[in-house]
């Protein structure tokens, strides 16, 4: 199965991350010239790679000659600055030597969770695309709070393949996939060669196993997997300085972990909704709402609503939780949490009354609203 999808796949995500970069000096420019050689290569046989690098960091220390990163997050911002200018100067001058371009796509979550700029991103990276120009997309490090976030490469990974509709997320990283111990330190992990259903076992075998130098470790990358597989995307992850292991992988050779996804895919919007936006509140609902919304797809009525968590307005992104206080699902709300408030409990017909009109029946509609109890 792996093969076949990698086979048709006409559009994929890359994501590499520091640590497979990150040489003793500074930026691994032999990882640097592989990775290049190797994306140029599946371009030139006409797939569309888009290609999300970390790597600014382990520039930036090493053009300020600094031997470790600094705890103080303006000045891990400031070197993220001067690096990720040398990082993309050396992907240029690698990329050339295939006669290829490359651009600098730097993004926060402000970017993708706004509606319209989601789409102004998904035009520019089509562009770039149509264009044979190679997208290198990055985390805005030097701007980053936490408000916007996206926080790490691996969720940005994520969300550029639901973005862009990849066909295939491969995630290289520096152990050859999923395993049931960290293999750096337990000679007895055994790897796990596929996962099909996720579950407390897998979780916790990614939390064993940290990553040295960037934010994720094996865990953010089955986060990634769990909303990509959600959306219809396979995901692989293997082992990133293993010689020209994109190219194996696309030859039919079986590496690392493979991620099987659903049948169903989701739509585009939906997609955006469940897993970029960022939930500005949660509705806590009972067990025959819970029903309704979750098994025969239906909207979210005020009758159905036990409680109300967070403030927000009219067309905010919330959780929507059940009795167990386990979260199902997301959605767009059509009235503010104190309007919500107002309302729970109540049957659509009494909405009027309290709040002195009624523009929606539902507190949210099923169009807006995306049950995610099927990833965990």
């Amino acid at each position: 199965m792996p093969i076949q999808r990698l086979k048709s796949a006409r559009r994929v995500v890359v994501k590499v991350g520091s640590n497979v970069l990150t040489a003793a000096d500074g930026l691994n420019m032999a990882a640097v010239a592989s990775l290049s050689s190797q994306i140029s290569a599946l371009i030139d046989r006409g797939l569309e790679v888009l290609f999300v690098s970390s790597g600014a960091m382990a520039s930036g220390l090493r053009k300020l000659g600094l031997t470790k990163r600094p705890d103080e997050i303006p000045k891990r911002q400031a070197i993220a600055a001067v690096g990720q200018s040398g990082l993309m100067n050396a992907y240029e001058n690698a990329f050339a030597e295939h006669a290829k371009r490359v651009a600098q796509i730097l993004l926060t979550s402000d970017d993708l969770s706004n509606r319209k700029r989601y789409l102004n991103a998904r035009n520019t990276l089509n562009t770039l695309l149509e264009w044979k120009v190679v997208p290198i997309i990055n985390e805005n490090d030097t701007i980053m709070v936490e408000e916007i976030k996206l926080g790490d490469n691996d969720n940005l990974a994520a969300m550029i393949a639901l973005l862009m509709d990849a066909d295939f997320l491969i995630s290289l990283t520096d152990i050859d996939g999923l395993y049931t111990k960290d293999p750096r330190t337990q000679p007895d992990a055994r790897l796990i060669p596929h996962v099909s259903v996720y579950n407390k076992e897998i979780e916790l075998y990614a939390s064993d196993i940290p990553g040295a130098l960037g934010r994720g470790g094996m865990l953010s990358k089955i986060k990634a997997a769990k909303k990509v597989n959600a959306a219809g995307v396979p995901m692989i992850i293997a082992k990133g300085d293993k010689p020209d292991i994109l190219l194996k992988l696309f030859s039919g050779e079986a590496h690392g972990t493979y991620f099987e996804p659903r049948r169903k895919k989701l739509n585009r919007r939906k997609c955006w909704i469940a897993y970029t936006l960022t939930p500005k509140g949660a509705l806590t609902i009972d067990s025959g709402a819970e029903q309704a919304v979750h098994h025969r797809g239906k909207s979210l009525l005020p009758s159905g609503i036990v409680s109300v968590t967070g403030d927000f307005r009219e067309g905010a992104p919330v959780a929507i939780r059940n009795s167990s206080d386990e979260t199902i699902g997301v959605g767009l709300v059509n009235y503010s949490a104190a309007d919500i408030r107002a309302i729970q409990g109540m049957k659509t017909q009494q909405i009027k009354a309290r709040l002195g009109g009624k523009p929606y029946d539902e507190v949210i509609h099923r169009d807006n609203l995306v049950i995610t109890a099927g990833d965990e």
